[in-house]
């Protein structure tokens, strides 16, 4: 059996509305073995390794589930167990996933096997080891030639992967955080490799690092960090804090050890983790050791007089105690019988101990700070404690050293609250984390003593989530409060926007819209992301990496995500829901990529959209396979968008008070219209919006609904959506490559990005309704990665609507021959009834482009599909027919930092100040100079 390919899915996917990992496996001789043939040794050697196996329901729902399909019948296949293991390696190095499923690709012994993941690597990882066990438990004769199992440890490899995954995965505080975000239905974003995640979406985002928050302030945290400082600030204030002394040199630290009064601790003045910490120092040769040891951490080193008490952390959230733990250092009991080594063992053995942060409570190590307890107290690994007696192995309590902590909130004493909230403010902290040591915390400081010994900027939840005794405290969810108090936003308005054609003009109407309304708005589209209108990254960006520059993007109110097919079956969409989901149309376009075969399949993907839209799925009623998908959607409304007003499914939806975008007959044209909640809104003549052409462009009149539809749905008022639709036309500057006409050589050029059959046909019907005095020309290509029947269909969508045709293709021939491309729709052109003479085959891009160029004369009209679009654009405007200028940017010069406009005297003007668009799209009058 070996993984043939691995996808990682963001986000929403078709195999899931989470994020999953879909392996590609293959058998290989193991598709001819299911479990039970494999019999009992391979299923006990399973359980064996992975008890909690046992628990998966599988299909049957119920614990047990998983080992009867090992074991009834024929048993299950190893695909299927691949994808069990996966999950419960996860969930041993704690993760908390379930899900898995897996079915046959259609080939045999190839298995796509899905499970579910929290962290990226831990998941990839998991699959990798659930692999080599499998390989471990079958029979060597069943194993691939190539795979070495002579060395495989599985507790070696069990416990690394472990290691591995806690380093990966976000820290105990930071993961409560989160899960306490999720219960608020807050979003969040991880940024980093460590604890640095983002809360919230766009302009609403707050930030945290481990349990630092983006509202904690930089003098709080140096304050905090400096132990000499604070504890001279928190003395000042009449709190109880130790006596120190800062030292550099081991003599001093004996000297000052002596001043303070032994006995005396010596820390490293800026660690934490209890790391270099030395207490209970009872002379100067002692004193003189454990500078060393504070040195390791730190050039500075604190002495600090030694109190008496037991450690307690009180932990204050925004002015408020939440929580209070005892805490005790890692240790042993003694029982006069067995040995220091195997008492760690005993205690080890509690199921709650685990590697690092894997769970509740860490194992006790034999390390070096062990051994030199073990030195002090005179003990070794071999000694037999007394029955009762206690051996410290550690000087400071900390969890992940394998100390124990007690949940004391509901018993501190009112004046012991009171102090810590007073110290948490003194130091300026929202979240903070106040070291007490006391006897008692039932008694006050005042009557009983103790002291604030540390002040934590960035502490710990872990003792106060998971205590090892004592109530479970929810201490994440006051930070959640604090940063997102109530009642107010987290997220962003996204709107989602895919099909097969219009979804960039579309995304860029409705950003257009928004941002006419005042909003700030992120935009992925195939050309680029832009925020607030300006191109941030260049490029196809209609992914969900795209989609998360958005989201993390600090100045962003509103989301308009252009979402294509690609991104979706490579990592899925980067966010787990939308505000309104739109799909324009499905027809045949990159099929035969991927494993999407159909028109049908094409739908299901892009059918996720609506599957995870909360408020509005805007679907196309004119095709068929967009409202079925009403069927699939858990939004609370459906906005049907038609062009036939005659529409039977939309009278319905209307007549049930549904919200509808009609494109309706009326004396002056045709009215863009919307009906909701049974008002009858009249919007605007479709003639008005300029990227129509007059009510020609059909496909663009439908773009211009889909855009009023959204923005609607989303709460934009009825003037500023008519405004943008008003100002949005198809010039370079607005659309690139999406019908952008140039009319400055005296004949007419369409530059267009049409790339399948669907988007081809629309074109060549808007140009059927132009009229033309001269002739018409066009330049067709297709992608070299579709299928040959779409490079035909799109050579036949056009042959009878023009005079002449120009074969091409794109620069990427994406794996064929040079001039396949343009060979073949020559021939589907030959084959529709064009004749010979009438067409020609010109490879190359630019050379098609010049060609069909130098044939237009006055009163032609050219088409032209382009791949390059900002090179074909920059070759019309800067083409000069008979080597002479022309108007536009032809006429312009620039000259240092200026640019100089010259009218060309061959070029007649009929108004009284000419207007010249330069390439910039800035407006300007004839001899004026724009400083740049």
């Amino acid at each position: 059996m070996k993984i043939l390919a691995r996808s990682i899915f963001l986000g929403p996917s078709l195999y899931a509305l989470f994020r999953v990992i879909r392996l590609t496996v293959d058998l290989g001789k193991l598709e001819e073995w299911p479990s039970a043939k494999l019999g009992v040794d391979f299923t006990r050697g399973l359980l064996d390794a992975l008890p909690g196996l046992s628990e998966h329901g599988c299909s049957y729902g119920e614990p047990g589930g998983f080992v009867r399909r090992l074991t009834e019948g024929e048993g299950t296949w190893m695909g299927h167990i691949l994808e069990h293991v996966a999950i419960e390696l996860q969930n041993v190095a704690g993760a908390h996933v379930t899900f898995g499923k897996t079915r046959g690709t259609g080939e045999t012994g190839q298995y796509s096997v899905v499970y579910e993941y929290e962290q990226e690597h831990v998941g990839v990882d998991a699959g990798r080891l659930a692999l080599d066990l499998l390989m471990h438990l079958v029979p060597a004769e069943l194993r691939p030639a190539d795979h070495d199992d002579a060395d495989f440890d599985w507790e070696s490899k069990r416990d690394g992967f472990i290691r591995s995954s806690q380093r990966r995965a976000l820290g105990p505080s930071t993961q409560s955080l989160v899960d306490a975000a999720e219960a608020r239905d807050i979003p969040w974003l991880r940024l980093n490799r460590y604890s640095l995640v983002q809360f919230g979406h766009g302009r609403y985002q707050r930030r945290i690092q481990a349990t630092i928050t983006s509202e904690t302030r930089h003098i709080g945290v140096e304050l905090a960090s400096d132990k000499e400082e604070a504890n001279q600030l928190l003395g000042d204030l009449g709190l109880p804090v130790a006596q120190q002394r800062l030292v550099y040199n081991e003599t001093d630290a004996a000297r000052a050890a002596e001043r303070i009064g032994f006995p005396v601790v010596i820390k490293p003045l800026n660690a934490n983790h209890g790391r270099g910490v030395t207490i209970r120092i009872e002379d100067k040769d002692a004193a003189r050791v454990a500078f060393g040891v504070a040195r390791e951490h730190s050039r500075t080193v604190l002495v600090e007089s030694f109190i008496e008490g037991l450690d307690h952390r009180l932990l204050v959230i925004n002015g408020e105690l939440v929580a209070a733990s005892k805490r005790i250092p890692g240790h042993v009991l003694g029982d006069g019988i067995h040995t220091v080594a195997e008492l760690m063992e005993i205690v080890n053995s509690d199921p709650r101990r685990g590697v690092g942060h894997e769970k509740v409570l860490t194992r006790l190590e034999l390390d070096r700070a062990a051994k030199e307890h073990l030195e002090r107290a005179q003990k070794t690994p071999q000694s037999v404690l007394d029955e009762g007696e206690v051996l410290y192995l550690r000087s400071t309590a900390n969890l992940s050293t394998g100390g124990t902590a007690v949940d004391v909130t509901d018993i501190i004493h009112p004046v012991n609250r009171d102090m810590a909230e007073r110290a948490a403010k003194a130091i300026d902290l929202d979240v903070c984390g106040v070291d007490f040591i006391t006897h008692d915390i039932t008694r006050s400081y005042r009557t009983d003593g103790g002291a604030i010994c540390e002040v934590n900027a960035a502490p710990g939840f872990r003792m106060h989530v998971a205590p090892s005794e004592g109530t479970p405290r929810d201490v994440a969810g006051p930070v959640m409060d604090m940063l997102f108090p109530p009642g107010t936003p987290s997220r962003i308005p996204i709107a989602a926007i895919t099909g097969t054609n219009g979804k960039t003009t579309t995304a860029r109407l409705t950003a257009h819209i928004f941002k006419g309304a005042g909003n700030s708005v992120g935009m992925t589209t195939t050309d680029a992301v832009y925020i607030d209108g300006h191109k941030t990254v260049e490029g196809d960006m209609t992914g969900p990496v795209a989609a998360r520059m958005v989201l993390r993007d600090p100045s962003v109110d509103v989301a308009v995500m252009e979402t294509a097919r690609g991104g979706l079956l490579r990592r899925g969409m980067g966010y787990r829901r939308c505000d309104v989901g739109a799909v324009l149309n499905v027809a045949a376009d990159h099929l035969g990529l991927r494993g999407i075969e159909t028109v049908e399949d094409l739908a299901r993907v892009k059918r996720i959209i609506i599957e995870i839209a909360k408020d509005t799925a805007v679907l196309n009623a004119d095709d068929e396979l967009c409202l079925k998908m009403a069927d699939y959607t858990e939004a609370k409304n459906v906005c049907y968008v038609t062009l036939n007003q005659e529409h039977s499914l939309v009278k319905q939806h209307i007549q049930a008070a549904g919200r509808a975008i009609v494109l309706e007959q009326g004396m002056g044209g045709h009215m863009l219209t919307i009906y909701d909640n049974g008002a009858h809104i009249p919007l605007l003549w479709s003639h008005e919006i300029p990227c129509t052409l007059d009510g020609k462009a059909l496909h663009n009149v439908q773009n211009a609904m889909f855009a009023a539809a959204i923005t609607f749905s989303m709460g934009i008022k009825l003037d500023d959506i008519r405004i943008g639709l008003r100002t949005f036309d198809t010039t370079y500057f607005q659309a690139p490559g999406r019908m952008n006409i140039h009319d400055d050589h005296g004949f007419k050029v369409i530059l267009d990005y049409g790339h399948n059959p669907a988007a081809v046909t629309a074109m060549a019907a808007l140009t059927d309704r132009f009229e033309v005095d001269g002739t018409r020309r066009i330049v067709i290509a297709a992608p070299g990665d579709r299928r040959d029947e779409d490079i035909i269909d799109i050579a036949s969508a056009v042959a009878g609507h023009f005079d002449h045709y120009i074969c091409r293709r794109d620069d990427n021939t994406r794996g064929r021959d040079a001039d396949e491309v343009p060979r073949m729709q020559q021939r589907a052109l030959i084959a529709a009834g064009v004749p010979a003479d009438n067409i020609e085959e010109i490879p190359d891009e630019q050379e098609a482009i010049e060609k069909a160029l130098s044939m237009c004369a006055s009163g032609d009209l050219l088409l032209i599909f382009g791949d390059a679009i900002e090179r074909s654009w920059r070759q019309i405007t800067e083409f000069k027919p008979d080597g002479r200028a022309t108007t536009g940017t032809q006429g312009s010069r620039r000259a240092g930092s200026s640019v100089e406009v010259e009218l060309v005297p061959q070029v007649h003007i009929d108004t009284e100040e000419a207007l010249i668009r330069d390439e910039r799209g800035v407006r300007f009058a004839r001899s004026t100079t724009i400083e740049d």
